[in-house]
């Protein structure tokens, strides 16, 4: 059944995904991120460090966790601010594309990423506690909250580039100018563009960028505890990240306020009030993180016949056990991958629906506990129903529907990639 969907896929839609997914701007974002893959991997490991799946009373969990935030500074000072490194990769891989100069490419996109971005001066108070004086950048917009902005500033920013190399608006030198030292005077061009452009538009226009993109999400958001509410929080989360934007983000505190319902009714001896608290949506749809990716790194690690799937769902299999999914999100990539886009959306709406009737049914408890989110699924779920194995039960087997719903998809990707590692199609 499953090799008959696949070959349906294969056959009507394969095509047409793979012509989209090899668009010259969806290939330069896709090779850009990938770029920053290895920070992105090993600043993830650093996140498990501090927050270690193991019980509290631990004397090494309560020295990690007093330590987290030391622990943690080479995690933000690489996957924490990896749109930063992403937003060169992508002006380098666009600027390639176009038989531009990579590196001027590069340094563009990041300059006009950076640009969106407004200094905050450090308050009096602050500066004689912290012993730093001067101004800091918003930190969070750095990273996979900022991947958007910084996709949409990349592309504008080369663009710019091109136009003015194509139109010969740039500044020439003579042959007898050492290569190095031409580009740069060719870069000046379009630099001055990009920084008027972009400058104009974020300090003297006001225009926020990245409150741009919040403000397009947060007015969609329902605070009920309907099927449908969750399965539209569902949506909004995959969808936003499909195109980069760290989309966990959505679910915010309306999620908390119901666990803190759910907590009270608890020691209460009440009924529990919700379903849709903010652990019902670690522990039974963001199984290996968002879009229920534990599926798909399973299939990679196991089943792909290319070696860069084979190789890369080996090296992101521990982190996704681990609920930590940027590698797999930002390395297969899942970001603008067509391929994968339905069973990213897709497979956390079926579990989200089978998991809340599952709870509306009684056939598991309702989530009360915030568990640490990098504990396994199975210990994870049934930490956060108080202690309800049927609850760790609940969570594998949406593990292995994930692996079903992932699967026709895998295979359409895994055969491209096995295609492109043989050289019958384009890279």
């Amino acid at each position: 059944m499953l090799d008959k969907f696949t070959q349906w896929i294969e056959k009507y839609l394969g095509g047409p995904m793979a012509n989209i997914a090899n668009q010259r701007h969806l290939r330069a974002v896709r090779d850009g991120i990938i770029a920053a893959l290895p920070l992105i991997i090993v600043g993830s490991f650093f996140m498990i460090v501090a927050f270690p799946p193991l019980p509290e009373s631990w004397g090494i969990t309560q020295f990690l966790t007093a330590n987290a935030e030391t622990i943690l500074l080479p995690y933000r000072m690489s996957m924490y601010i990896m749109a930063l490194y992403a937003t060169f990769g992508i002006g380098a891989s666009l600027s390639k594309s176009y038989d531009l100069d990579q590196v001027a490419g590069g340094i563009l996109a990041v300059t006009a990423f950076l640009l969106t971005l407004v200094p905050v001066s450090i308050p009096e108070e602050a500066t004689e506690m912290a012993g730093v004086e001067g101004f800091v950048l918003p930190m969070a917009n750095l990273g996979g909250e900022g991947m958007f902005v910084g996709i949409v500033t990349s592309i504008i920013a080369v663009e710019i580039y091109r136009l003015t190399d194509k139109s010969n608006f740039k500044i020439t030198m003579p042959e007898q100018v050492p290569p190095a030292v031409a580009r740069s005077f060719e870069a000046l061009t379009p630099t001055l563009i990009v920084i008027l452009l972009i400058g104009s538009i974020t300090y003297y226009i006001g225009f926020d960028w990245h409150a741009f993109i919040g403000n397009l999400i947060s007015p969609l958001i329902s605070a009920a505890d309907s099927l449908p509410s969750v399965l539209l929080l569902v949506l909004l989360t995959t969808f936003f990240w499909f195109f980069g934007i760290h989309g966990l983000a959505v679910i915010g505190s309306i999620a908390r306020q119901l666990l803190e319902n759910n907590s009270s009714a608890l020691a209460a001896g009440e009924p529990l009030p919700t379903i849709g608290a903010e652990p019902f949506y670690q522990w039974f749809i963001w199984i290996g993180g968002a879009g229920a990716t534990i599926g798909l790194a399973i299939l990679l690690a196991f089943r792909a016949k290319s070696q860069y799937g084979s190789k890369l769902g080996k090296t992101i299999l521990a982190p996704a056990i681990f609920n930590i999914n940027e590698p797999i999100i930002f390395g297969v990539p899942i970001v603008l991958n067509p391929i994968l886009m339905v069973p990213f959306i897709g497979a956390p709406i079926v579990l989200a629906t089978i998991a809340w009737f599952a709870t509306k049914l009684g056939l598991v408890n309702a989530v009360t506990v915030t568990a640490p989110w990098t504990l396994p699924g199975p210990i994870g779920a049934f930490l956060a129903t108080n202690g309800d194995w049927r609850a760790a039960v609940l969570n594998v087997v949406l593990i292995i529907i994930a692996i079903l719903i992932y699967y026709p998809f895998f295979k359409v990707y895994d055969k491209n990639e096995l295609a492109k590692e043989q050289g019958t199609i384009e890279k």
